[in-house]
């Protein structure tokens, strides 16, 4: 399996991928990203499965490693998830760019309004 990761960079800037269908991150790459302990980030995760809003099946695999040994590794809706449930700075930027690319849209949706039965106006 290919992945990609959401990264900071020195000063703060986030860099999201253009195919979110393959960004998947590991524990110890979302705790360097947020900037939190493991135990932190392990008890947010617990607390978005708890709230059902995301299933583990739908957002979690593990990746067998050459050693043996296997790598669980989250997508995209539970790193946006996570954003959103720690509060640390690093999540606030994250949140921020996610907000902006969200409604900063290129592919706007343009809804119009047809007022051909309109009664003049009785002040």
């Amino acid at each position: 399996m290919k992945w990609t990761t959401i990264t900071m960079g020195e000063y703060g800037r986030v860099a999201v991928p253009s195919d979110a269908a393959s960004v998947w991150m590991s524990e110890m790459e979302l705790v360097k990203f947020f900037d939190v302990i493991a135990p932190t980030l392990r008890a947010a995760v617990r607390a978005v499965y708890r709230s059902g809003v995301l299933q583990s099946c739908e957002v979690e695999r593990r990746i067998r490693l050459p050693n043996g040994y296997y790598l669980e590794v989250y997508a995209l809706p539970m790193v946006m998830a996570l954003a959103f449930r720690i509060n640390t700075s690093n999540a606030a930027r994250v949140r921020n760019v996610l907000l902006e690319r969200l409604c900063l849209r290129k592919d706007r949706q343009i809804l119009w309004l047809s007022l051909s039965d309109r009664q003049p106006c009785k002040c």
